[in-house]
Formats: structure tokens, sequence, C-alpha cells
């Protein structure tokens, strides 16, 4: 699985690349802010809404604290998605954030 510290995908914001985040918490968790641009899909829901991922782009998941968007990693990764896991979740996320 691939993975990401949160320096880098601060640098990769800085740098305004295109990217896809998905953030898998549950609804009271991103109500605390998400990371700007990215889709909230909560971690068991995935199964049926795959429909929403374009099987085309890469994705950066992202949880609290690593451990559900690693468990989201894999799943997606067996549905042939290319995702790769933000290590330390949204406790080490420094950066900006976006309220929904």
């Amino acid at each position: 699985m691939k993975s990401m510290d949160t320096m880098q995908l601060l640098e990769q914001l800085d740098a305004n690349e295109d990217l896809y985040i998905i953030d898998v918490r549950e609804d009271d968790e991103v109500a605390q802010g998400v990371i700007p641009g990215a889709k909230h899909i909560a971690l068991g829901t995935i199964p049926e809404r795959l429909d929403e991922i374009d099987r085309s782009k890469p994705y950066i998941i992202v949880c609290k604290a690593g451990g559900r968007s690693a468990n989201a990693c894999a799943y997606l990764e067996a549905q042939g998605f290319d995702v790769t896991n933000l290590e330390g979740g949204m406790l080490a996320y420094d950066g900006e954030l976006e309220f929904k």
C-alpha cells in the first residue's frame, strides 16, 4: 500500500497540484473541518458509493489517525483504484481546513 505523510501532502497542496482526496471519517468528525477540496465518503459507505470514484484518477485517502484510511485503501486497491494512505491522518495535518 502506498502512503505519504502530511508534509508531502502540504507540499503538493502548496504547489497547487491537482489532488483527489477522500475523507473517510464520520459526519461528526468531518464537521470539525476537512482538507480543502476533499470529498467525504464515510468508510462504511464506500462499497455502495464506488460509482462516485473515478478509476482513472489517483486518490489520497484520509481519516483521523490513518487506520480507517488504511482499511479503505486496502479495499479500494482490491477494486482496482490507485490510492495512497495519508499517514497520521487529520491528527497530523496542520494545514488549511474547509468546513462543509
